[in-house]
Formats: structure tokens, C-alpha cells, sequence
């Protein structure tokens, strides 16, 4: 039997407590959520369903949210690609949040807004890239500015953590990379880049090619489809194309 797709083994039991029972519709609980997405980004837990209850609470309860937590969600969201978690809280955001130019959009946003929108549609941005396996542009979109340090600071071992979800994806689908390609999407060079392939992934550096180990996503293997028809449908199917219509 399957975990429950919400289960997390170092969920505090006073968070499950609250995700269990009426108090998860409890504006009073924002707080406990809260100091729990910073238990997050300090120490790399993540639990989405955690936070997807916090930005629930802030849809009924707008006046209790705070940028900075809805933030560092979205950017623990990104730490997890290439996963749905980013998708879904940005499901859970204002609309307007998201309207690339605030001063063409239909709705106005309410006041304090324009500089999470800002903050909202840059992460964006850093998901587009990320879910579209373009990841040298990542890093170099999240070079580009200082809002985006700024944005991923509170979040422990960021780009760590998504240099180890890049490197899951090349395992996925690659058995040899070239070495310079690898080097552009994990933006690591020299003796950083040695060290994570061969210690963190435990791949092998061969000359100007990384090799990576065959696993059972990146192994070629050939698929079998057995299809089985008796005599009797196979006649059926013979007499009807003879009956006369009616």
C-alpha cells in the first residue's frame, strides 16, 4: 500500500494535529503555519501540504497574509521541480498577482501588492525555466537580478537543492552528457563541478563526457504489447460488416 500523498515523515505533530482536525480553517492557526514555512527554509524540510494549507488560510483571511511567507513558499515550491507543488500554490494566489504588467490589468491590485506581484511573476519566471528543462537560462535569469537573491535568501542550500533536482532529471534521461553542457545547466565549474558529479551523484567523469549509470528511467528497453482476440470476436466482428443496414 501507497504513503498518503500528503505524508511527511518530520511534520511536527502539533502541524498534523492542526491539518487533521477544524483548526486548519482557524485564522488564529496562520501563525503556527507561519513559523512552520521558516522551520522550512532553515532547516531544508519541505511540506507542501502544510503550506498549501497556509495559503488557503490566507485566500479566507487576505488581511492576515504576508509577502515574505508567500514568498518563501513559492521558493521552496521551486526546490522540489518537477513536481506540481509550484503550480498549486500559485493556484491559491490573487489572480491579479500574476498579470505580467499591473497597469494593464483589469483588476487593480489592493494596496502593498505591486512589489509582491513583482516577486511573484520573477519566481515565475525561474518555474518557466525550470519546468521547460531550460536551466542554463535559470541561472542566468537568477543572476540577472538582486530581487532574486533577495527572494531565495531565507531559503537554506537553494541553489544546492535545485542543482540536485537538475541532476535527477539528467539521470532520468541521459547515459552521457557532454561535460560542458552539464556544466552550463548545473552552473558549477572546475573542482566544484568535479566534486558534485562524482560525490554527490556518483557519476563518472570521462574526458569531455559525463557518464551517468544506467538506471531503470534512462535504460533503453523494448516494450512488448501482447494484444489477445478469440475466434468468436474475430467472427463477430466478420458477420456484422456483412448484415445489411437496416
Amino acid at each position: 500500500m501507497g504513503l498518503p500523498f500528503d505524508y511527511v515523515p518530520d511534520r511536527p505533530d502539533h502541524i498534523e494535529n492542526i491539518l487533521n482536525g477544524l483548526d486548519r480553517y482557524n485564522p488564529e492557526t496562520t501563525l503556527v503555519f507561519q513559523d512552520y514555512v521558516q522551520q522550512q527554509c532553515e532547516e531544508r524540510t519541505y511540506d507542501c501540504f502544510a503550506n498549501l494549507a497556509l495559503l488557503k488560510l490566507y485566500q479566507f483571511n487576505p488581511h492576515l497574509s504576508r509577502d515574505e511567507t508567500i514568498t518563501n513558499i513559492l521558493v521552496k515550491a521551486l526546490t522540489v521541480f518537477p513536481s506540481p507543488d509550484f503550480s498549486l500554490s500559485i493556484s491559491l494566489l490573487p489572480a491579479h498577482l500574476l498579470v505580467s504588467n499591473l497597469k494593464t490589468s483589469t483588476s487593480n491590485p489592493a494596496a502593498g501588492d505591486a512589489p509582491l506581484a513583482e516577486a511573484v511573476q520573477k519566481l515565475f519566471v525561474l518555474h518557466t525555466h525550470l519546468s521547460g528543462a531550460a536551466y542554463a537560462a535559470f541561472w542566468t535569469t537568477l543572476d540577472s537580478d538582486d530581487l532574486y537573491a533577495d527572494l531565495v535568501a531565507d531559503v537554506s542550500g537553494f541553489e544546492e537543492l535545485i542543482r540536485v533536482r537538475i541532476a535527477v532529471c539528467v539521470g532520468h534521461a541521459f547515459r552521457e552528457i557532454e561535460r560542458s553542457t552539464l556544466q552550463s545547466w548545473l552552473s558549477l565549474e572546475g573542482r566544484e563541478f568535479d566534486r558534485f558529479v562524482t560525490e554527490v551523484c556518483d557519476w563518472r567523469l570521462d574526458g569531455g563526457k559525463v557518464r551517468v549509470p544506467p538506471n531503470k528511467e534512462n535504460e533503453a528497453r523494448a516494450a512488448v504489447v501482447r494484444e489477445t482476440v478469440r475466434f468468436d470476436q474475430f467472427s463477430k466482428l466478420v458477420h456484422r460488416a456483412y448484415e445489411q443496414p437496416a
